[in-house]
């Protein structure tokens, strides 16, 4: 069984909530759907394993420093595949 991603929640106000999630090898998110839009911001290198409704599973990298947005909706569990801690902070759109 995996371990579980640690989430810090950093700000959780009537306009948005931040978390940092912080994740060693192998850890994961569990499996969870986002109720809002979100705007995740990488920290660190991301070697990320993404299971996805269906039982398709992918593999992507992204680099530190990157910034990208997902719309409410999706569903699914993140998993630090690579060999290295990752970090990322989520920001949800109240």
């Amino acid at each position: 069984m995996m371990a579980e991603a640690k989430a810090e929640i950093l700000i959780d106000d009537d306009r948005v909530r931040v978390t940092r999630f912080d994740f060693g090898p192998g850890d994961a998110t569990g499996w969870h759907t986002h109720g809002m839009d979100y705007v995740i911001t990488t920290l660190t290198d991301c070697n990320m394993r993404l299971e996805e409704p269906g039982g398709k599973t992918r593999e992507v990298f992204i680099g530190a420093g990157t910034v990208y947005r997902r719309d409410q909706g999706v569903e699914h569990n993140v998993i630090n595949a690579g060999p290295a801690a990752m970090a990322f902070i989520e920001t949800e759109l109240k």
